[in-house]
C-alpha cells in the first residue's frame, strides 16, 4: 500500500529521528539528503548533524515538509537506504563458519572520527578507528568500539590576523548527538579514589561504540576533567585519562554484558585494560602466570608512530599508584608491574611507557604499514631479547586504509557506478572493479576532475570569506579572501596534523622557485593548507603560522590559501577536490598516513617521499615520488635537498604533464597517471581489506 501524501508532523519527526540516531546516516549519502532538504541552511550551520538540524527547524517548515511529496519520496528513499544497507550480505558470515563465528572484538581507541558533527576526534588516529569501525559494520565482523565521551571534544582552531593560532573549546550538547544513554554506570578505581562513569551508546548499523562520560555531578572536579577534553592538561590528568580508557572500559564491556573473545587495543593509550582483565583472572583464580598468558594471547595491539615523542611515559611510581586497586587484585607489586612497561626492568630510574606495557602483554602486535612495522621492530627490539635477529621480533604490520563509504564523493561515487560498474554499497576486502579504471574514456575522467575542482575552489572561497569576518577584516579584505583562487589552476593540497615532523613548511624554503611556479600566467598553480597542531606543541603552531603569513606575502597573494578548523568536512571537500596531495615528512616518520589513500578516488594523484604507505602503492606510474635523503649532515641540510627534490617534481615533471594539453583540451598523460592511480590505489588500500587482514591475521588467531 502506497504510503499517504502526507503526514503529521509528530510522525514526521518520529522517522527523522529514528534515522538520525543510528550512524549509518554518516556513510550513506542518500540518508542525508532528507535533513539536508529539511532546512539547508541549518544543516550547513550544524555541521552536518541532523538532530541539531531536526531541532532548530522552525514548526511552519516541518508542516511544509510533512506536505511535500518530494519530500516524502526522499524520505522514503532513506529509510529503504538503510534497511538494504542492513540486509546486505556480510563478508564474514559468507566466509567464516564454526567456532570462527563465536569472534566478539572489542576495540579500544582514545578517540573515534565517526562524522565531523561530533568532534570526538583529533586527527588521523582517531579518523582510522571510526573507519575502522564502519568497515566491521559493513563486513559484519562483531565488534563493539570502547572510547571515553569528551565535553570539549578536542578543540577548534582560529588564525589571528597575525597568524597565531587561537584554541576554543566550546562545550556540546550530548542531547543533540545521535547518543543513547545506557542507564548503566561503572565505579572506576583511580588511585585512591573511585570515579563514576556513565555508559553512552553509539549505534553504527549493528555495530555499538560504548563511550564513557566522567562529567557527573557526584564526582570531585578533578575526575570530572577526565572526559573534559581529548589530550587537554598535564601528564598526570592524561594518564588517569588511560586508566579510564583501559580499566574503565574494561568494566564498561562486563556491564553491559558484551563477551569479547578478542580485546584490540587500537595504541597504547589503553594499555591499562590488559592489566584490568589479568586482575579478573587472579580474582577468579587462576593464577597469576597463566592469566597474563591468557590475556597476552586474546589481545592485539597496533602501535601506530615511529615517533619517541608518541609513545606515553609516566614515572613509575605515579603510574603504579594511579593503578593501585588493580594491580592488588593482579597481585603484582609496584615493581613488577612498572617492569613490564620498561625496556630494562629492574632499572628503576626508567618511566613506565604505555607502548612497552602493551607490547608485553599482547601476542599479537602490528605497525601500520610494512615499512612500519619494519621501523617499529628495530625501534623495540630490546623488549624480545629472545629474538635472535630483528626478523624473529613478533611485531608484524597490517597497512592502514581509508573507509571508502565516508570518503568517496557522490558524484564520484556516481562517475565510476557508471564506467566500471563499481557498486560501494557492496563492501568487499577485494573491489576488483578499481582496476577497470585504466579503459575509462580520458575525456570523461578529465571532465570528472574539472567539476570536483571547481566545487573545490568555490568551497575554499567561501571558508577564506568565512575566516575573513570572523577575525573582524575591513571590506576590503573580505573581498580579497580567496579572490585569486582559480578553477583551472594545478590545485595542490597539504592538509594534515601540523606535526614538524611533517614540514608543512618546506615548500617555502626556495620562496623565489615557488612563486615562479605559481605565478606563471600560461600555467597557473595554487597550494591549499589545512591543519592543526596540538595545543601544548609550540613548534607545530608555529609551523601553521608560517604557512598563514606566507599566504599573505604579496608574491603568493591568491596562490597560497591556509583553512581553519580542519575536519572530516574540510577533510572530503581537500581529498575529492584537489589534483595533487604532498606529502614531505622526514622519512621514516609517517608511520602510514591515509589521508593520501582518498584522492585517487577522484583522479587526484600522490606526489610524495616515500614513507608511511606510499612506498606499498608508488609503481612508478601511479603519483610521483620526491626523491628524499635521510641521511644527510644535519636537519638544514637534509631539508634543503628534500625541498630541491620537491621543487625538481614539480618544474620538471608534475606540472608540464597536467599542461601539455591535447587539441581536445585534455591533458593525455596526466590523466594516464590518474586512471592508473584510481586503479591502483582505492581497492587495496581501503579499510575493508584492512579489516579483513585484522580478522584472518589476528582476531581469528587470538579467537581460537
Amino acid at each position: 500500500m502506497p504510503r499517504p501524501s502526507t503526514v503529521s508532523i509528530d510522525d514526521l519527526l518520529t522517522r527523522l529521528l529514528r534515522i538520525a540516531e543510528d550512524l549509518a546516516w554518516s556513510w550513506h549519502e542518500p540518508v542525508q539528503r532528507p535533513f539536508a532538504m529539511l532546512d539547508p541552511i541549518a544543516w550547513e550551520a550544524t555541521n552536518h548533524a541532523p538532530i541539531e538540524t531536526v531541532l532548530s527547524t522552525p514548526k511552519a517548515r516541518l508542516a511544509a515538509a510533512a506536505a511535500d511529496v518530494r519530500f516524502l519520496q526522499t524520505l522514503e528513499t532513506a529509510e529503504r537506504t538503510l534497511e538494504d544497507a542492513q540486509r546486505a550480505p556480510r563478508w564474514f558470515k559468507t566466509n567464516h563458519r564454526g567456532r570462527d563465528r563465536r569472534l566478539k572484538v572489542a576495540y579500544y581507541c582514545s578517540e573515534f572520527a565517526i562524522h565531523e558533527s561530533m568532534q570526538q576526534y583529533s586527527g588521523g588516529l582517531g579518523v582510522l578507528a571510526g573507519d575502522h569501525v564502519k568497515s566491521a559494520e559493513d563486513l559484519g565482523v562483531p565488534l563493539v568500539g570502547v572510547g571515553l565521551l569528551y565535553r570539549h571534544g578536542y578543540y577548534r582552531q582560529q588564525f589571528e590576523s597575525d597568524g597565531r593560532q587561537r584554541i576554543l573549546y566550546p562545550e556540546y550538547d550530548f542531547d543533540r548527538y545521535p547518543i543513547e544513554e545506557t542507564g548503566t554506570s561503572i565505579a572506576c578505581p583511580i588511585g585512591r579514589r573511585t570515579v563514576t562513569a556513565r555508559i553512552m551508546r553509539l549505534t553504527l548499523g549493528n555495530t555499538s561504540l560504548l563511550l564513557l562520560d566522567a562529567d557527573l555531578p557526584e564526582n570531585r572536579p578533578a575526575d570530572r576533567r577526565l572526559t573534559e577534553g581529548l589530550y587537554k592538561g598535564e601528564p598526570d590528568l592524561r594518564m588517569r585519562q588511560q586508566v579510564l580508557l583501559g580499566v574503565g572500559g574494561a568494566m564498561a564491556l562486563e556491564a553491559m554484558d558484551e563477551r569479547p573473545t578478542v580485546h584490540h587495543l587500537n595504541e597504547g593509550h589503553a594499555a591499562f585494560a590488559a592489566v584490568e582483565r589479568i586482575a579478573r583472572l587472579v580474582e577468579d583464580g587462576l593464577d597469576q602466570s597463566d592469566a597474563i598468558a591468557r590475556v597476552r594471547a586474546s589481545t592485539v595491539f597496533t602501535t601506530h608512530t615511529p615517533v619517541p615523542a608518541g609513545h606515553d611515559r609516566y614515572p613509575a611510581r605515579d603510574a603504579a599508584a594511579a593503578m593501585s586497586g588493580v594491580l592488588r587484585r593482579a597481585g603484582f607489586t609496584g615493581r613488577s608491574f612498572a617492569d613490564l612497561g620498561r625496556e630494562t626492568p629492574g632499572d628503576r630510574s626508567e618511566p613506565l611507557c604505555m607502548t612497552i606495557l602493551a607490547l608485553r602483554l599482547a601476542e599479537h602486535v602490528n605497525g601500520v604499514a610494512r615499512l612500519h612495522g619494519e621501523v617499529s621492530r628495530e625501534m623495540w627490539r630490546s623488549v624480545y631479547p629472545e629474538a635472535e635477529t630483528l626478523k624473529d621480533v613478533p611485531i608484524g604490520s597490517i597497512t592502514n586504509g581509508v573507509h571508502p563509504g565516508t570518503w568517496l564523493d557522490p558524484a564520484a561515487a556516481a562517475f565510476w557506478r557508471k564506467h566500471i560498474r563499481l557498486k560501494p554499497e557492496i563492501a568487499k576486502p577485494d573491489e576488483a572493479a578499481w582496476s577497470k579504471a585504466t579503459n575509462v574514456d580520458p575525456a570523461a575522467a578529465w571532465a570528472l576532475r574539472n567539476v570536483l575542482r571547481a566545487r573545490l575552489v568555490r568551497f575554499m572561497h567561501d571558508r577564506l570569506v568565512r575566516q575573513s569576518v570572523q577575525r573582524g577584516d575591513d571590506p576590503s579584505e573580505r573581498l580579497a579572501a580567496g579572490a585569486g583562487l582559480r578553477e583551472d589552476a594545478l590545485t595542490i593540497g597539504f592538509a594534515r596534523r601540523f606535526a614538524t615532523y611533517k614540514r608543512a613548511p618546506l615548500i617555502f624554503r626556495d620562496r623565489a622557485r615557488l612563486a615562479a611556479m605559481l605565478n606563471d600566467p600560461d600555467r597557473p598553480v595554487q597550494i591549499v593548507f589545512a591543519g592543526k597542531a596540538h595545543p601544548r606543541d609550540g613548534e607545530g603552531q608555529e609551523f601553521a603560522r608560517m604557512v598563514y603569513r606566507m599566504s599573505k606575502r604579496p608574491e603568493f597573494h591568491g596562490r597560497i590559501a591556509i583553512l581553519e578548523e580542519y575536519d572530516m568536512r574540510i577533510g572530503r571537500e581537500l581529498t575529492s577536490g584537489c589534483d595533487v596531495w604532498l606529502n614531505n615528512p622526514i622519512r621514516p616518520h609517517e608511520a602510514s598516513g591515509t589521508s593520501g589513500m582518498k584522492p585517487p578516488m577522484h583522479l587526484g594523484v600522490n606526489c610524495s617521499i616515500l614513507d608511511g604507505w606510499w612506498p606499498e602503492g608508488f609503481d612508478g606510474r601511479n603519483g610521483f615520488e620526491i626523491v628524499g635523503h635521510p641521511v644527510r649532515r644535519g636537519a638544514a641540510a637534509r631539508d634543503a635537498a628534500d625541498a630541491t627534490a620537491l621543487y625538481e617534481v614539480l618544474e620538471d615533471s608534475l606540472i608540464p604533464e597536467f599542461f601539455d594539453r591535447s587539441r581536445a583540451g585534455v591533458p593525455s598523460r596526466w590523466v594516464k597517471r590518474a586512471l592508473r592511480s584510481a586503479a591502483t590505489i582505492p581497492g587495496p588500500f581501503s579499510t575493508h581489506r584492512m579489516v579483513a587482514d585484522y580478522v584472518t591475521t589476528a582476531y581469528l588467531p587470538a579467537n581460537r
